[in-house]
This record gives structure tokens, sequence and C-alpha cells, in this order.
């Protein structure tokens, strides 16, 4: 056992957590949402139409990624692609910042190598992605709520799925408590803990491997921005394929209207709502929207890994900086 599982044996896995990682992992995501939200806003949409219709049985109302791009911009403006902006950066602060931040503190710890300085390992990586993951989305559930119901709103020609009319995130937060108390903020969190324990567990790992073998073989050096937009893009894909039936679901439970008791009118819990999918839409209805999702990850996870690797990178760099410039290297 190395000096460092000694200690964290004796004193917990959190004795010497780094604070600035939960900053950088909240920051960094929170700059990508900003580019990524609009196609946020167009996956939300179109994993909505046809809900519990069989395919052939509804009015397909945004056919693909680019005609939802047209039709909203056309009949509610440029600006209600950034729908939900405002909980959709809460939610990447509060998601991001507390999975990465635990996820570093795991890696610190020593948990996910292989040996001592040695490199990552697959499967420690994975239960430290799916723990910090799962941890988060417990936390962050209620912005992730309010972002699907304020990005499913649409003018009434092109609206999916059951409808809101907030007007302002304050408004919402303060209906849903004198509502349905503040456990209606929580409605629906089964299905995004199991969704982010599934990409978190895809998302770090696939990023750190990729690093290391782009490494390793002398394709792309670590620490270079190829290798950290490579990493990120095979990051992505894996996430987008891990995550997306949960996804589906997530929306689904989240967007749902509810009776005068606050429970919901189509589906009673996460359960349900999958076997629903799977008996009306049949297996392909956890897979709608994958391209606009597919387009959604691919850059977000593409810029809040590259910026989260970044500052991490010189966030490091500040900390060592009375190191010589050989030894900076070596720990970096």
């Amino acid at each position: 056992m190395t000096a460092n599982k000694k200690k964290i044996a004796q004193n917990g896995i959190f004795t010497n957590v780094d604070y600035m990682e939960f900053v950088i992992g909240g920051a960094a995501s929170c700059g990508a949402v900003c580019f990524s939200n609009p196609l946020e806003t167009v996956k939300t949409r179109m994993q909505l139409q046809g809900e519990l219709k069989a395919k052939g049985h509804y009015a397909v109302t945004y056919r693909n990624v680019f005609d939802a791009f047209i039709k909203i911009g056309r009949h509610e403006g440029l600006r209600s692609l950034q729908k939900g902006l405002s909980p959709a950066l809460a939610y990447q602060l509060s998601l991001n910042g507390t999975r990465r931040g635990i996820y570093q503190a795991i890696v610190s710890a020593g948990f996910v190598e292989t040996k001592p300085g040695g490199g990552t390992n697959l499967w420690a990586s994975t239960m430290a992605g799916g723990v910090a993951g799962c941890i988060s989305a417990c936390i962050s559930s209620p912005w992730f709520m309010f972002k699907t119901q304020f990005q499913s709103e649409a003018a009434s020609a092109i609206a999916v799925g059951h409808q809101r009319h907030y007007a302002s995130l304050r408004q919402a937060v303060a209906q849903v408590v004198r509502e349905q108390g503040f456990k209606g903020l929580y409605r629906g969190a089964t299905g995004i803990t199991i969704r982010v324990t599934c990409g978190s567990a895809a998302e770090m790992p696939s990023f750190a491997l990729t690093k290391e073998f782009l490494d390793k073989y002398q394709i792309m050096a670590k620490g270079t921005f190829m290798n950290a937009a490579v990493s990120s893009i095979i990051s992505g894909i894996a996430v987008t394929v891990a995550m997306c039936p949960f996804d589906v679901v997530t929306t689904r439970l989240y967007n749902q209207g509810l009776d005068a008791k606050g429970k919901g009118l189509l589906y009673d819990n996460f359960f349900d709502c999958v076997w629903k999918i799977l008996k009306q839409e049949g297996p392909f209805g956890f897979y709608k929207g994958f391209g606009a999702l597919l387009f959604r990850l691919g850059p977000h996870t593409l810029l809040s890994l590259m910026l989260w690797d970044a500052m991490r990178v010189r966030y490091n760099r500040y900390k060592l900086r009375d190191l010589p410039s050989e030894e900076i290297k070596v720990k970096i």
C-alpha cells in the first residue's frame, strides 16, 4: 500500500481535497454550455415528439436537427434556441463542479491508478466516475428539471410534450415549492441519477485512457491541444451511446404534466416510463433525438473537457511554480 493510500485509509478520501478542482470543473462546463445549449433545446424537443406513440402514428414536427433549428428560429426567434440557459448554467455548475471535483479527489487519492505513477485502471476509473456522477446528479436534479421544462415550451404550431409557461426561473421554483413542496424539486430524480451515473462512468475513463493511449504510442503528446481535442471527441461519443436511453426517460419524467395531487399524468416512476416507452414506441424510442444528443454532447464534451484540462494544467503549474521546470513537467 502506498503512503498516500495509507493516509487515505486512516483519514478518509477527502482529507486533502483541493477545492479548486470543484471550481474548475464547474467553470469549464458553464463555459461550454453557453455554446451547446441551443443543441440541448433541439434535443429536448425531438425527444418529446411522438410521446408514447408508435412510429407512423404521430405528426413529425421536427424531421431532424437542422429542421428543428430552422422551425424554432422561424416560429420563436433565434433567442429561443437559448431557452433554459439560466437553469442550464446552474445545472452545469452544481453537476460538473461536484462530479469532477469528487472524481479528481479519488484520482489524487491514488485509487484509479494501476500502480503508483502508472496508467489509469479502466474499472477503477469507471467506478470512480459512476460514484461521482451519482452524487452530483442528486445535488443538481432540480436544475435539470427546470431546464427541460423551459426548453420544451414552444409556439403552438411546433409544440410537443406538456407545455408550461413560467415567466422566470425564480417564479418556476416558487411555484413548484408552493404547489408540491420541497420534494417537488426532486420529482424524477431517479432518472437523472441513473443517466449521469452511466454518462460519467463512460466519460471519465474514456477521456483519461484515450489521452494516455495517444501519448504512449507517440501519436499526440499528453498536454497538447490535439491530444485533449481527440480524447474529448472519443469521450463524447462514448457518453452519447451510454446515456441516450436514460436521457430520453429523464426528459419524459421531468416534462410530464401533473394532476392535482402532484402525480404524473403519463408515468408513475422511472421503471413505468421505461416500460411504456418500450411498449408503445419500441426499442428505438429510447434513441429518439440521438443525432441531436450527439451533436450536443460532442461539442459540449469537447469544449468542457478541453477547458477543464487546460485550466487544470495551468492551475497545477501555478501550484508548482517554485519547482524547477523539469519537475513541473513530470508532475503535470
